[in-house]
């Protein structure tokens, strides 16, 4: 297939695609940093649990959600698919007000101990019912490999005391006639605390009514949700193969001075969460370093060779 320009407001043209399913809460947050660039991109829906085979030859292993794709350009975890959005797409910016540095920072918080809570909350209220497959995964990807839901469970009232007072902080942020997190004007950070308000109330039955004791927080929500996510376009996973098996990688190889590894390109790596969630390693060569992300090149027998995206921060890169 050969996909039809997708034209941004700005007149630039865009084949973004996102492999990604409907209920993956930091899938949502990606969407909305889409909607909030008024952009056009194809959606590839990918299983919720491994395998996951039409997306294993773009990413070499790494099987979290969402994924960017960009020819033969992949982008893993959601941090660096938003920073490498505000790059290519500047306007309308993620940063109104000059807040370029601060959402990264609120990130940090939104994507490591709230979420790790809004994750505890979901999957332990939910312990009794959620299929065993799917809460033996999450519990190992997101607890470690000695995870106990019903252990979870029992935390309940604390997981909740806890959210409580996060989730008044961004009411207490929105409230006094603030239309968005920075101002008048949305940006990352309500891509970045959006997500676990969207993820509490759809997927756990408490939501709602958790949710009601924070009405500048529900106003915020509803704006939020108004930004939509873009204008979106079905695609085939097959067909993402093939872009990429047609594409070359586009990153030009870039070197940093300053990097504490002293990793250059064309050096053999392998890049994993930093945390033990039983994710595979990814290995391929270094094509470009930087502060805040690293690039690997890799072949793959399917798509030819891609090159693979990762944030440095959250991502242990080990020279081999």
């Amino acid at each position: 297939m050969c996909l039809e320009p997708k034209i941004h407001r700005g007149g630039q043209m865009n084949d973004i695609i996102l492999h990604h399913y409907p209920q993956s809460p930091v899938s949502e947050k990606v969407r909305v940093g889409l909607g909030i660039k008024e952009l056009s991109w194809y959606s590839v829906e990918i299983p919720r649990l491994p395998p996951k085979p039409d997306l294993m030859p773009l990413t070499g292993g790494y099987r979290r959600t969402p994924v960017m794709q960009v020819g033969a350009d992949i982008y893993c975890d959601s941090q660096c698919i938003l920073r490498e959005l505000e790059h290519r797409f500047p306007e309308p910016t993620f940063y109104p007000g000059g807040a370029a540095g601060l959402p990264w920072g609120i990130g940090r918080w939104t994507d490591d101990r709230f979420f790790n809570l809004a994750v505890r909350l979901v999957l332990g209220a939910g312990a009794d019912q959620i299929p065993a497959d799917f809460a033996q995964d999450r519990g190992r990807l997101y607890f470690g490999p000695n995870h106990d839901l019903k252990r979870i469970q029992a935390d309940l009232p604390h997981i909740l005391v806890q959210l409580r007072a996060q989730f008044g902080w961004i009411d207490q942020r929105v409230a006094g006639g603030r239309s968005f997190m920075l101002g008048d004007r949305p940006g990352l950070p309500d891509a970045l605390a959006y997500y676990l308000v969207w993820f509490i109330r759809g997927r756990w039955q408490g939501g709602p009514e958790f949710l009601s004791q924070f009405p500048a927080l529900e106003a915020w929500e509803q704006r939020v949700k108004a930004l939509g996510h873009g204008t979106v376009s079905e695609l085939g996973s097959k067909e993402a193969l093939e872009i990429a098996r047609s594409k070359a990688p586009e990153t030009p190889e870039k070197e940093d001075p300053g990097d504490p590894q002293r990793l250059v390109p064309g050096m053999t790596v392998e890049v994993i969460p930093d945390e033990d969630g039983g994710d595979p390693k990814v290995r391929g060569t270094v094509r470009a370093v930087d502060r805040e992300t690293i690039a690997i090149l890799r072949h793959d027998d399917v798509v030819g060779e891609v090159c693979v995206h990762f944030p440095r921060t959250g991502y242990r890169v080990t020279a081999i």
